[in-house]
């Protein structure tokens, strides 16, 4: 436990200690450290080869957001004599690479990482409690958003934003009368898709589309045979995902956002380490697998939510696989774990 000395009205000398680190501070700060070391070398490889000077400054302000972001994790551990991650360092990008990826492709990539992080980071806020870490969270939260905000508005400007679906405004307000409305019984057809099914088919769409995407990109310049033969199963899982998704919604007369394959290009040298590749990976597979859940738990169609439980099981096997290919190649990092009780008895015989 760290602290400082300082006086009081009456002179005196008093020690103000400060409070430790919660697990869950210290897992959120350890999650975000490995984050943004990450996305600092995504974003410099994608300094160096976007062409578009709007874009460019967008992508300027994500790296100094996230070099900031580490500075401020970086000093908090230091405090508390924790060590510092590993992460993701200048090895783990070639910054000279080809463009491997269109301007569109940084630009949306940017907006759904922008996404995920606030979700990520409003859990976080919720589970600080120290006044330092909780300050952090709250600020990273606006500049996130702030960001975020403009992605969104330069896609709108470019006309490439993928706005959800829409429906028609509802004549009034009706209540539930038959059981139907939760299960399609035999025979019977389906209810129309209410607003929030939609909104997570729409959602994970557009993940699995920008998971086969990167995969696509990540299986054309790996260096590794089985993590090439990963990157393509993965592509196969999404697209069926995809395909999946897209035909609830077709079927249920919602238009299915499109893919994002042609924003890769035919570069074959790598920007990234097979490490950075696979862990981003096996990163938007536990996203995936969140947004499935959340997903499962607030349809009302018991089809969907056993469509999405059938599929998160399948993605978590291929996690699973992808485990072991870090462990394998030595680039699981461990994140910070509670004390071995077990193994201190023994050590104390």
């Amino acid at each position: 436990m760290s602290g400082h000395t300082k006086g009081n009205e009456n002179g005196q000398v008093l020690t103000e200690h400060k409070i430790p680190l919660t697990a869950a501070e210290v897992g959120f700060l350890w999650t975000q450290y490995m984050n943004d070391s990450l996305a600092t070398c995504v974003f410099k490889y994608f300094k160096r080869t976007c062409e578009d000077i709007e874009i460019l400054k967008l992508i300027e302000d994500g790296i100094r957001l996230t070099q900031k972001n580490l500075t401020t994790i970086t000093a908090i551990f230091n405090e508390e004599n924790h060590p510092i991650p590993v992460g993701f360092t200048d090895e783990d990008v070639n910054e000279n690479a080809p463009r491997l990826f269109t301007d569109t492709f940084m630009l949306m990539y940017f907006q759904k990482m922008g996404n995920i992080a606030m979700a990520g980071i409003g859990v976080a806020i919720g589970v600080s409690a120290r006044e330092d870490v909780s300050h952090f969270f709250n600020e990273l939260l606006v500049s996130s958003a702030n960001l975020h905000d403009k992605a969104r508005k330069l896609m709108l400007a470019k006309g490439i934003y993928i706005r959800p679906p829409q429906i028609s405004t509802p004549d009034k307000v009706t209540f539930v009368k038959k059981q139907s409305f939760l299960f399609d019984f035999i025979g019977q057809q389906k209810r129309p898709l209410s607003a929030i099914e939609i909104t997570h088919l729409y959602i994970n769409v557009q993940t699995n589309a920008l998971g086969k995407a990167m995969m696509m990109a990540f299986a054309q310049v790996c260096k590794n045979e089985d993590v090439k033969q990963y990157f393509m199963a993965g592509k196969n899982i999404s697209n069926k995902h995809i395909n999946k998704f897209s035909s609830i919604l077709t079927n249920g007369d919602v238009p299915a956002p499109m893919n994002w394959d042609s924003n890769v290009l035919d570069s074959m040298v790598a920007p990234f380490s097979d490490k950075l590749m696979m862990l981003h990976t096996t990163g938007m597979i536990a996203i995936g697998i969140g947004n499935y859940g959340t997903a499962a738990g607030t349809c009302h169609r018991l089809d969907l939510s056993a469509t999405y439980t059938r599929l998160s099981a399948e993605i978590a096997l291929y996690a699973e696989d992808g485990a072991n290919i870090l462990i394998k190649h030595g680039w699981l990092e461990e994140p910070p774990q509670s004390d071995d009780r077990q193994a201190l008895i023994k050590q104390s015989k």
